[in-house]
């Protein structure tokens, strides 16, 4: 899998949020996108997740050096974000069935295992507009790591965890992740430790 940008830029009227951005993100890659609040780091995230479309230059996403087309970005493509809401009158066992009805869940586990593992096993059945908000987000966070899409998107992905959540949300990384792409938007050195690339929004703000 390989996404490449290229003099990318995005803007809102006439406030560039970022512009002239070049880069190739390769499979198996780990990259952090930085900056401060409202810097347009988020905004990056969504053009890449293919929410938002560019005001100048071109992505384009290749799987196996055969081009996909946009209409179909979605299928290889993941992502968890604090503005992405869950349907709280379903049960989290019903939500991920749901999800998996349209989005293709690993092969490796079954949806009981992927709540035992991001530590939902018990309130699974609960709807999930009884949940605390560090429960919600380990359910975003399972809908999205476990997803069998090869890009795996993560918008300041410890949003409402708690020391034990960010804990999980590390070991969840390390151990199903090992072969997706992860691009995560974070001014948070923890939410990103494990990234090899750094990006820093700033330095394609002209």
């Amino acid at each position: 899998m390989r996404i490449s940008m290229t003099e990318a830029g995005k803007r809102f009227n006439r406030d560039w949020i970022f512009r002239n951005f070049n880069f190739h993100f390769q499979q198996g890659g780990r990259y952090a996108i930085t900056g401060h609040n409202g810097s347009g780091k988020s905004t990056l995230l969504q053009v890449i997740a293919g929410s938002m479309d560019l005001s100048a230059g071109n992505i384009e996403l290749n799987h196996f050096n055969n081009p996909i087309d946009t209409e179909h970005h979605f299928r290889y493509i993941s992502i968890c974000a604090p503005y992405l809401e869950l349907i709280e009158e379903m049960s989290a066992t019903e939500f991920l069935t749901f999800h998996k009805s349209f989005a293709a869940m690993s092969k490796d586990v079954t949806i009981e295992e992927v709540l035992t593992a991001c530590g939902l096993e018990k309130p699974g059945r609960k709807q999930i507009r009884f949940f605390s908000s560090g429960m919600k987000q380990r359910l975003k966070l399972a809908q999205a790591i476990f997803s069998a899409a090869p890009v795996l998107l993560l918008d300041e992905p410890c949003t409402n965890l708690d020391r034990n959540g960010i804990d999980l949300y590390l070991q969840l990384i390390e151990k199903w992740c090992s072969e997706k792409m992860i691009i995560v938007s974070s001014n948070d050195e923890t939410e990103y430790q494990f990234c090899t690339d750094v990006i820093s929004i700033h330095d394609y703000k002209t």
